[in-house]
């Protein structure tokens, strides 16, 4: 399998526009063949410090929003030659509504599963 996850950091104006637009983008991935799952998650939550890791503490839930609020994708397909047609796809159709939204260009990792 074949995984991308992208971190958004996306304007505090534009965030129930980013978020119906999320929901369009997974419905389309999930039409297209090769796709296995799509998943957008907002931050909501942080780790208090290692130490409160360890601990086995609960994280601390974020009350307020600076600048910007951070979203991520995780997207699994078949294999890289998917994701190259499906994210070609994906950008002629969301890329000037995902643009507008954004505070910066996303961070991309892409990568292969190990187990």
């Amino acid at each position: 399998m074949f995984h991308e996850i992208c971190i958004y950091e996306a304007k505090l104006t534009k965030l129930d526009e980013i978020e119906e637009l999320m929901k369009e983008v997974a419905a389309f991935y999930m039409t297209q063949e090769g796709v296995i799952d799509v998943h957008y998650i907002r931050r909501t939550h942080r780790q208090k410090d290692f130490n409160a890791v360890k601990a086995g503490e609960l994280p601390v839930r974020l009350t307020r929003n600076v600048g910007k609020v951070t979203y991520v994708l995780h997207w699994v397909l078949e294999n890289e030659e998917a994701h190259a047609r499906i994210s070609k796809l994906g950008l002629e159709k969301f890329y000037k509504r995902w643009n507008r939204c954004l505070t910066t260009m996303p961070k991309i990792i892409l990568g292969e599963t190990i187990v």
